[in-house]
């Protein structure tokens, strides 16, 4: 049980600071989703993002700046197996599914609808 409560403050957490960067300082969504990819992927390249993954599970997983922590994750992988190859030609290789889910489903979606422009 505790551990949905943990999951739910630490996501509602993240979201929070989502919306005050909307809010205070007025960015845009699209500069809000930026800003927590980047800090998902600065705390991920110190090590932080993953024991707040096992502390709060989803809460920390299944927000964007989880993406963020993705792709540091594996180029830090490949950057030790392959050195600074492995950084260019492997970034993308662990949130490949996600990426392409989002490709598909998102075509999938625009299906019924008449494009604009």
């Amino acid at each position: 049980m505790e551990k949905f409560i943990f999951a739910f403050l630490v996501g509602g957490a993240i979201c929070m600071l989502g919306q005050l960067l909307m809010d205070v300082f007025r960015l845009t969504p699209a500069h809000m989703t930026v800003s927590l990819v980047v800090v998902g992927a600065i705390l991920g390249g110190l090590g932080l993002y993953e024991p707040l993954i096992k502390f709060a599970g989803a809460g920390a997983s299944v927000p964007i700046s989880s993406f963020g922590n993705s792709l540091v994750s594996g180029a830090l992988d490949e950057a030790a197996r392959n050195g600074i190859i492995g950084v260019l030609t492997a970034i993308f290789e662990t949130p490949r599914a996600g990426i392409s889910s989002a490709i598909i489903f998102g075509f999938l979606a625009s299906l019924p609808f008449k494009p604009k422009g």
